[in-house]
């Protein structure tokens, strides 16, 4: 027999799809896709029309779809009639979906978007735990907010591009800014001590952008660890579109080192909220 479930995750900025075809008990994953637009119902419908239609699936093929995300509650019925359609969690859908694409059974899950949440997840036999541990309004937002503020570019592409040529040295203040001897020992004094509280007047335009890649990241990074430490793990599954943008996936190379954690960005890590929604079908 053979069952269809389509995720939908209705973001700030864009509605991501994803479906999984399960027959004879082996399941697999439909490639995921992206869609753009200006309000949450268009994107739906516009997400919905171009994944069937470039998989080749008739309305009839698909089980049941399963919807998360800030706009999710736009979609009040049913996308079409007879289609079995339903709200699930989106804390939830972070946590199974970091933990299938990371094959682990038990992580903190970080979901990067326009915002951060970060979730501890734990399977447990047929059942998996799942609990929302916090968040921070710094994430994708805040890099494209700040750098339209302060240096005219808001999109990643350009973003990207500047921080390239970035130097941290006139941005940031280290701890070997301002201790000169080793008053501590056990931390390595190329940490930051504070983001942007060595700005100088000199700075570029990509010192800047490369200064808020770093924020972010760093800001993101310092809560995983922290919550790792208080489950006692040394591994971070993070997810969303921030894991496909360079500066910020570097930030998190450099703090594997300095904290004994490891942080791992899975293929398809920004579509993991959206792979989690589908799954939610074993939780129904």
């Amino acid at each position: 027999m053979r069952k269809t479930v389509l995720g939908i995750d209705v973001g700030g900025s864009a509605t991501k799809i994803v479906g999984f075809c399960e027959e004879n008990g082996t399941r697999t994953l439909i490639e995921p896709q992206c869609v753009r637009a200006t309000d949450p119902l268009t994107s739906i419908y516009g997400a919905f029309g171009k994944f069937t239609m470039q998989n080749g699936l008739a309305l009839t093929d698909i089980d049941r779809v399963l919807m998360t995300g800030v706009g999710s509650a736009f979609a009040d019925r049913p996308l079409y009639e007879g289609l079995d359609c339903r709200i699930v969690p989106e804390f939830t859908s972070v946590g199974l979906g970091g933990l299938y694409l990371s094959d682990l059974d038990e992580a903190i899950v970080v979901s990067m978007g326009t915002g951060t949440a970060l979730i501890h997840a734990k399977r447990n036999g047929a059942k998996t735990d799942i609990k929302y541990l916090g968040g921070t309004g710094i994430g994708g937002g805040t890099l494209i907010g700040l750098s339209r503020k302060m240096l005219g570019v808001d999109t990643i592409e350009h973003i990207e591009q500047l921080c390239e040529g970035g130097d941290l040295g006139k941005i940031d203040l280290r701890i070997r800014d301002i201790s000169e001897q080793n008053l501590y020992p056990d931390v390595n004094h190329e940490l930051t001590a504070s983001n942007f509280g060595k700005l100088s007047d000199l700075a570029s335009n990509s010192d800047i952008a490369l200064g808020i890649a770093n924020m972010v990241g760093e800001t993101i990074g310092m809560l995983a660890v922290f919550a790792a430490r208080s489950y006692h793990l040394d591994r971070v599954v993070l997810t969303g579109n921030l894991t496909a943008i360079q500066p910020v996936r570097r930030v998190f190379e450099t703090m594997e080192a300095n904290f004994g954690i490891h942080f791992l960005i899975p293929e398809n890590a920004q579509y993991g909220t959206v792979i989690g929604a589908a799954l939610c079908e074993d939780m129904l």
